[in-house]
């Protein structure tokens, strides 16, 4: 396999038998963090919100890198919805009688 790969196979192994180096398993940990934090506010701050709840924890990291590692997880924003009136005011059916009239003086207990 090493002679395909064009590889020495001392290299090889000397590749395989490594640990990861310090950056991917800072990037490991603030993975945990950045799921975390994500699931805290709901789902719905993005890079700069979430660089500056993050910040405010104690955990130092930069836009870019939080946007790489956000990319890397999949999590993305909720986004707001667009408001649609699920009333219809405009209709020319009976309307209920207001029975308070702004009257909030009982007369007595258990009543209005």
């Amino acid at each position: 396999m090493c002679q395909v790969f064009g590889v020495s196979r001392s290299g090889y192994y000397n590749w395989v038998q490594h640990e990861p180096s310090d950056r991917k398993q800072s990037d490991e940990r603030l993975k945990l963090e950045i799921k975390v934090a994500h699931i805290r506010t709901r789902e719905t701050y993005g890079t700069r919100r979430l660089q500056t709840e993050l910040v405010d924890n104690g955990i130092i990291v930069g836009r870019d890198r939080l946007a790489r590692l956000r990319k890397e997880l999949r999590l993305h924003c909720k986004q707001k919805r667009k408001f649609r009136a699920t009333t219809n005011s405009d209709h020319n059916l009976p309307v209920t009688p207001n029975l308070l009239n702004q009257n909030f003086t009982p007369t007595a207990p258990n009543q209005v």
